[in-house]
Formats: structure tokens, C-alpha cells, sequence
């Protein structure tokens, strides 16, 4: 059985957010500067018991501050599912669209913390599971801990589901390290509650790959994520490309 939930929840958590270290589901702390720029484009392919479901995000992120991020994001989604006779529905089109803030509140000798409240819009159809039908609202906590060539990012975080779901709770862990000078290999771990308020499974997640700058504005990068629970999904593709200017 297609779990559609962890769809969702990757939407409400993940679409349209700028995560300055992708592959990872892990944010850091780090902002553009004031006056700067960055343009992400994103891809996941989730595939789950032969159910799967396909995602483009584009993202801008604007400095408005040296400490102070605004970031856009409008997904994309090609959705591909069968029912229990095997037979094979296709839904595709615009996702939940999100505005997220993200304040670096402190910064000292390589320690630094920075809270990351956000909202979804109701841009997607949910009759087709491409979006929750309403507005969605979230708060995430960060913390990046900068010991050269490692570094540290936890995530904790909250999603206020509108839609009758339980409430999403987030933790996450994420390592960098970066053998030379323009790759960074990287890891992943967490979870979320699960929204059915029937189901005491969380998904739980494990995930690796690499980041390499091509130039000193743009990267690129490669991911593959796996379920360590069945609430999970079998494996997620991940793959993007970041330019900063």
C-alpha cells in the first residue's frame, strides 16, 4: 500500500525550502548576506513498494540582513500510483508553495544558532494529493556546530498540520566533511511523528552523498536517502544544483 502521508509530510517539510547543504534534510544556519543571492533548483524521486512520486523545487533565497534570509519555494510534482487491482493512476502539477525566514540569532567561534519559522500556501490540488487544500505553518530551530574540516547541523522543529493530521515534530542530525577543497561529503539521520493520529510508527530516515563546488558560486550535488522504518519510504534520488550571486 502506497503510504501517501510521507508525500505529504515531505511537502509540508521540505518543498520550497533553501537548504544551503543540499542533498541533506538538515538545514544549517548560514545566511546569504545582505544583498545576495541564491537560486536552487532541487529534484527527488521517491519510490515506495512500486509507488512513486517525482519533485522539482526551484527556491530563491534574498538576503535582507547579513542575519536575515527570505526564501520563496514553488514545487513541482509528478505522482504515479496503484491500487490494490494494480491498476495505475498519474497525477502531476504546481505543489504547496512556501515564505520561510531564517534569523541567525547568534554566531561565535564556530557555534551558532537560528530559528526558521515558515508558511505553505494552499497553491496545490489536493484532490489530486498534490497539496493539503489549506495553509500550513512551521518552526524550526537550528544549530551548526563549524569544527574545520567537520561540521555539525541539528534541526528541530515543529509543522502545524490544518488539515485534522496530528502536528509533525522534526529532528534531525547532519555531518559534513570535506576532504578537499571543493567537496563535501556528507550524512544525514532523523524523523518526524507521524500526522495519522492512528499510527504510533514514525518514518525515520538515513541519507548520504556528496556536495561539490564546480565554481565559487555554483554547486552541485548528489543524494540517495532510505527508510529505517516502514512509515518511510523505500528510497528517495536526490539531486541539485545551487548558484549564488
Amino acid at each position: 500500500m502506497f503510504k501517501k502521508t510521507i508525500i505529504m509530510v515531505g511537502v509540508l517539510l521540505w518543498s520550497g525550502m533553501a537548504f544551503a547543504a543540499h542533498p541533506l534534510i538538515t538545514d544549517d544556519t548560514g545566511t546569504q548576506g545582505k544583498g545576495k543571492f541564491q537560486l536552487e533548483v532541487n529534484g527527488e524521486y521517491l519510490n515506495d513498494n512500486g509507488n512513486s512520486a517525482t519533485e522539482i523545487t526551484p527556491s530563491f533565497s534574498a538576503g535582507m540582513t547579513d542575519d536575515l534570509d527570505l526564501v520563496v519555494g514553488l514545487p513541482y510534482q509528478f505522482l504515479s500510483t496503484k491500487d490494490e487491482d494494480g491498476n495505475r493512476t498519474t497525477e502531476n502539477g504546481i505543489s504547496d508553495a512556501s515564505i520561510e525566514l531564517k534569523w541567525r540569532l547568534y554566531e561565535k567561534e564556530g557555534l551558532s544558532f537560528a530559528l526558521k519559522p515558515g508558511v505553505t500556501f494552499p497553491t496545490g490540488n489536493d484532490e489530486k494529493g498534490l497539496g493539503d487544500g489549506k495553509s500550513g505553518y512551521s518552526l524550526f530551530y537550528i544549530t551548526t556546530k563549524e569544527m574545520e574540516p567537520f561540521n555539525l547541523h541539528l534541526n528541530l522543529g515543529c509543522i502545524k498540520n490544518t488539515t485534522g493530521l496530528r502536528d509533525t515534530w522534526h529532528y534531525s542530525l547532519a555531518f559534513e566533511y570535506k576532504p578537499v577543497k571543493d567537496l563535501r561529503i556528507v550524512a544525514n539521520i532523523g524523523g518526524e511523528t507521524n500526522p495519522d493520529r492512528e499510527s504510533n510508527v514514525h518514518p525515520l530516515f538515513l541519507l548520504g552523498g556528496f556536495i561539490y563546488s564546480l565554481t565559487e558560486k555554483f554547486d552541485a550535488d548528489l543524494g540517495v536517502k532510505t527508510g529505517l522504518s516502514k512509515e518511510e519510504a523505500d528510497y528517495t534520488r536526490l539531486a541539485g544544483l545551487t548558484y549564488r550571486f
